[in-house]
């Protein structure tokens, strides 16, 4: 390893941001950019009237909506740190799209509506974060609006998702009331009407009356009551996941962004080991490595292309490198890998371990593959998720029945829904976490492939996916449940129930058979 390699691994810092629809998060967003001098102005996703959408928001079906349905990736600097933030979709009928993105970053920023609190989807969420032990940075947002009491909030937190919840800022009133925060670690009074921090050190100074007025006795007893009662901020606990550190503000005036971004920089983790099937890999290693985390497809319809996002895990790419592909064990040049700015992009001279480069894709690559510079690695922590959603998918016009099947190819394989095959038909079912995107795949069959889908609902409600080394009971399982089983486009055997208790029953049956709930791309 060289000193170079590790100042450039060691000032990543790549997260992702996760939050229930509507708690604010593409607001954020745009404030975050703003403040990393990627845009001029942050818009509104909710004035559609004036035309102006989010930048991480690309997609036709996004600006129609004013929702984020897929992820996208923007890099900006920070007090020297270089930071590779990565959009995920908010709505209730998300993709696994957002699952798969949270496993190629180092740290989340949740972000929580301080009118709703903890909300469904956060749950989901979180237990994705958990999967990779993930550091989470929360966001209480909203404090403009007449919300749920602070307090309440963070017990809301800790209650729901299991984490301690340890505020660093403390907000001075909320709705038409709302001052500022309160930096309880730095001790500093930030306020709506002050472009400059304020020092505070003692709250019980004079100069607290004649700047909060009656709130000043408030913000005291917040403060003293955190101070009895409270857990103390620990960096360590963050990092391991069972703490998550509270900042509070509003997005939409970009109140607060500020000191969040700060205090990410300061205590987000850098690029860590990953592991492979034989060994964990080091971002301080000077050769190549990185893992295909998402294929995108049509990003630019004017080209049909496809592009691989690559998180870069050891190494530095330079252009016309040599890589070796894991899977199919060829090797080819690696020449022309952008940086992405939403949906723009541009050719990059470098990347280094937690940077996220785009490689042009012409079905070469697939999610879950490795790219190395000489040693056959296998990144793993890639996964499907069980779909809990379910339609058939036909072709309106027998004419254009190839071109369906190609465009659900590439959809496939870009991970924006499953496609499995009956083994007693030749339907297609397609999958999803979220029923959104059936809209979005037949939206996208329709703009990007000139195909007209009929869906239909399907009464499944669960899918796994079945392994045995008992051949004998997996052919009498096979032969049993026929009427039940698929398989997807990997070939695997995959068990489709008509209710959670006929799944319950045929799993407790079968003890010899292993039903999974996520798929890792693992390819031999």
């Amino acid at each position: 390893m060289s000193k170079e390699q590790i100042r450039q691994s060691d000032r990543r810092r790549t997260f992702g941001i996760i939050s229930h629809p509507d708690a604010g998060k593409t607001t954020l967003t745009e404030q975050l950019l703003l403040l990393g001098g990627l845009i001029r102005e942050a818009g509104d996703v909710r004035a559609r009237k004036t035309k102006r959408y989010a930048t991480s928001d690309w997609m036709a079906i996004e600006k129609e909506r004013g929702i984020s349905v897929t992820s996208s990736v923007m890099q900006f600097e920070h007090h020297g740190r270089i930071v590779n933030l990565l959009d995920t979709p908010g709505h209730h009928d998300f993709s696994e799209d957002t699952y798969r993105v949270l496993t190629a970053v180092d740290s989340a920023l949740m972000v929580i509506d301080s009118v709703k609190g903890v909300e469904t989807q956060t749950h989901k969420l979180m237990e994705v974060c958990r999967m990779r032990t993930t550091p989470i940075l929360t966001f209480i947002n909203k404090m403009d609006r007449e919300g749920r009491d602070p307090l309440e909030l963070l017990d809301d937190i800790e209650t729901s998702l299991n984490i301690d919840a340890v505020p660093l800022s403390w907000p001075i009133g909320a709705g038409a009331r709302f001052q500022g925060t309160y930096d309880l670690q730095h001790r500093v009074l930030h306020l709506m009407d002050r472009d400059a921090p304020i020092p505070m050190p003692d709250l019980n100074s004079p100069d607290l009356d004649r700047l909060l007025g009656s709130a000043a006795d408030d913000l005291r007893y917040d403060a003293e009551l955190l101070s009895e009662a409270g857990t103390d901020f620990s960096v360590d606990a963050y990092l391991a996941g069972t703490q998550t550190p509270v900042l509070f503000g509003s997005a939409l005036d970009g109140f607060g962004v500020p000191q969040l971004l700060d205090t990410f920089v300061e205590i987000a983790p850098p690029p860590s080991p990953r592991d492979t099937t034989t060994r964990a890999v080091s971002p301080h290693e000077t050769t190549f490595s990185g893992v295909v985390f998402k294929i995108q497809a049509n990003m630019d319809p004017r080209h049909r292309d496809r592009m691989a996002f690559f998180r870069m895990c050891s190494g530095k790419y330079e252009p016309g490198m040599w890589v070796r592909h894991g899977r199919t064990d060829q090797t080819f040049r690696l020449a022309n890998a952008m940086a992405f700015m939403a949906q723009g992009r541009e050719g990059t001279d470098e990347a280094w371990p937690g940077d996220i480069i785009g490689i042009p894709n012409h079905g070469t690559l697939r999610i879950g593959d490795t790219l190395t510079a000489q040693e056959p690695l296998q990144f793993t922590g890639i996964p499907s998720f069980a779909p809990e959603h379910f339609q058939k998918a036909r072709i309106k016009n027998a004419l254009r029945a190839k071109h369906m099947e190609k465009g659900l190819q590439h959809l496939v394989e870009e991970g924006a829904i499953q496609m499995f095959r009956p083994l007693v038909n030749t339907d297609y079912i397609l999958g999803a976490v979220g029923p959104l995107q059936f809209e979005v795949v037949k939206e996208r069959l329709r703009n990007e492939y000139n195909v007209e889908a009929i869906m239909s609902s399907m009464t499944y409600a669960g899918a796994r996916w079945v392994e045995s080394d008992d051949e004998e009971s997996l052919r009498e399982f096979t032969r049993k449940q026929a009427n039940n089983l698929a398989r997807d486009v990997d070939g695997s055997l995959v068990y489709m129930a008509p209710s959670m208790w006929w799944l319950n029953d045929t799993v407790d049956k079968w003890k010899t058979l292993t039903f999974r709930s996520t798929k890792e791309h693992v390819f031999g």
